[in-house]
């Protein structure tokens, strides 16, 4: 029996071989990927579903959104549609990784900005609203690591231990790499995989300041009488969501509604300090927030002339406003 389907198979391919050629080269271009990414106007998330202030979601007649940005994987119709349409933009995958890195460890990065930036949202709207709480259990993350660097590091890493001290504060690294001399190795206990793991890094010189290559960013566990929670989907990653995750806390936290029944769409990294922080791809985001319908884009001093424009020369009804902290976002919206 196998000897019979295997003639029938051999007789098939033998009399079609040319459409099955054409099957295959029609698949690759179709699905074959390139080493480029397509941007293209996204879309709003509304936080409503995402905040919850003492296990209850938040209640309000409009909306706060986070905007975001389309990303298709590079495939050849893909691109070539890039370079067609006027709203979509082709760059290649290596522009959103730094030189010596993987696209698996940006987007490993971009899932702990996405943490920090909770952490964050959380606390800024907790002063804002004048509500005490208490940091602890910090975790520092490894989020860069240089070419330059002499280690073996790696992104996502939980630095622990420096040198044989308990690190709490990130700062207390850079502190001591300065205290050394170059080319000084540096010992370093990490948690990787759910292990710990002994690493180093050498002590170097650029621009008359020490180093040794790396960067982190610090997450941690807020406790107070007042219980914040901030989901997100698996899909998303990134810290731009800040500035508008912590004006859904901060509606929450002082129970009024800041929204007075419009739909107000944002960007923008926050600070510590409550100030705003300039992104990437303001101008799709601004597309994807007028599709949807939204009444307000709150975006970055940094982005504000880009936004503008965009509004301008596509004839937007929308109201862009500029914010440089999260104070100038609240004053906005109160004068609503």
């Amino acid at each position: 029996m196998f000897n019979k389907i295997y003639e029938n198979l051999k007789k098939f391919i033998h009399e079609n071989w040319l459409f099955l050629i054409l099957i295959i080269i029609l698949a690759i271009f179709v699905f074959g990927r390139v080493p480029y990414e397509v941007n293209m106007p996204g879309g709003t998330i509304d936080l409503e579903n995402r905040v919850k202030v003492n296990g209850e979601e938040v209640d309000i007649e409009g909306s706060f959104n986070m905007a975001y940005v389309t990303v298709a994987q590079g495939t050849i119709p893909n691109v070539l549609l890039g370079l067609i349409l006027p709203d979509w933009e082709v760059s290649k995958i290596s522009d959103s990784t730094y030189e010596n890195e993987t696209i698996e460890d940006a987007n490993k990065r971009s899932k702990l900005y996405l943490e920090q930036s909770k952490n964050y949202a959380t606390v800024v709207a907790m002063d804002a609203a004048g509500i005490d709480y208490e940091v602890s259990n910090k975790v520092n993350y490894v989020v860069y690591v240089s070419s330059k660097a002499n280690t073996d590091i790696e992104i996502g890493d939980n630095i622990i231990e420096c040198n044989g001290k308990i690190i709490a504060d990130i700062n207390e690294v850079s502190s001591l790499v300065q205290e050394k001399q170059v080319g000084d190795k540096i010992l370093f206990k990490v948690m990787r995989d759910n292990k710990e793991v002994e690493t180093s890094a050498v002590v170097y010189e650029e621009n008359d300041k020490k180093y040794i290559g790396i960067s982190a960013i610090t997450t941690f566990n807020i406790s107070s009488d007042v219980n914040v929670e901030i989901t997100s989907k698996s899909s998303e990653s990134g810290p731009s969501g800040g500035l508008m995750m912590t004006l859904m806390v901060y509606n929450a936290l002082t129970n009024q509604d800041l929204t007075h029944g419009k739909k107000v769409v944002g960007t923008g990294t926050i600070n510590l300090d409550g100030a705003v922080g300039e992104i990437g791809g303001v101008k799709y985001k601004i597309m994807g927030a007028v599709k949807e319908k939204a009444d307000v884009f709150l975006v970055p001093t940094g982005n504000y002339e880009e936004a503008l424009e965009v509004k301008n020369k596509k004839k937007y009804n929308i109201e862009i406003v500029e914010v440089e902290t999260l104070q100038d976002a609240i004053d906005y919206l109160e004068g609503l």
